[in-house]
């Protein structure tokens, strides 16, 4: 891990994410083909609304299709992301729902305020180092009994540092992590591991998917 992961990889993310967001829009124009994925998120709204009507925050909403999901799904949703790109593409496709600036790393939400958080492949540019606090926080502004759905690619190997995508030249680290890790942070921000599942590669995916829910005592 170089000093640049730990100290300025939020720069670099939003900067990165700015510069391909037209591009990356339009290689994901909709909700993804991926069935197991589709039926978690399903799960994780069901199980958001049996809990009360609280909203849920897609962390690193990008083009805002999930965000837009949940809300189709019945569950109050809004969308944070780095990118002011991003965020701006979203708000333009989908105006009748909020998306902010902002990083989950530092969440700008009053305590236990939310019904859930999702997100999806949106630590993977988070460093280890930086997750606890970021766990601690998903732990601080959700309500009790309110439910977390974390989706990343799974790996033992360090992951990757991409510097071109899209024709653009960018600098992105991806962290890749084991499922038990990612689950036993999630333990130690006062969160209970629900449910962790693993997908394997499809299509033009060179890595294994993993899913974990958990939830906030209460």
């Amino acid at each position: 891990m170089t000093d640049s992961d730990t100290t300025d990889f939020i720069e670099t993310t939003r900067t990165s994410y700015d510069t391909i967001a037209k591009d990356y829009s339009a290689e994901f124009p909709g909700l993804p083909d991926r069935p197991v994925d589709m039926s978690l998120i399903a799960a994780f709204a069901s199980l958001v609304k049996a809990n009360g009507t609280a909203p849920v925050a897609d962390l690193g909403s990008g083009p805002g299709h999930i965000t837009a999901h949940l809300n189709d799904l019945g569950v109050p949703a809004f969308g944070i992301d780095l990118s002011p790109a991003m965020v701006a593409l979203a708000r333009e496709s989908h105006p009748g729902l909020r998306f902010h600036r902002g990083s989950m790393t530092s969440l700008d939400l009053p305590d236990e305020t939310l019904g859930g958080i999702l997100a999806l492949y949106s630590i993977i540019h988070i460093p280890d180092a930086h997750l606890p606090a970021t766990f601690a926080g998903f732990h601080r502004v959700l309500v009790p009994g309110g439910h977390v759905l974390l989706a990343f690619q799974k790996g033992e190997q360090p992951g990757l540092h991409v510097t071109e995508r899209f024709g653009h030249e960018i600098d992105l680290h991806y962290h890749w992590r084991p499922a038990y890790a990612v689950g036993d942070m999630l333990v130690t921000a006062g969160l209970e591991v629900a449910a962790t599942l693993i997908r394997e590669p499809l299509g033009p995916e060179k890595w294994p998917r993993a899913f974990v829910l958990a939830r906030k005592p209460g």
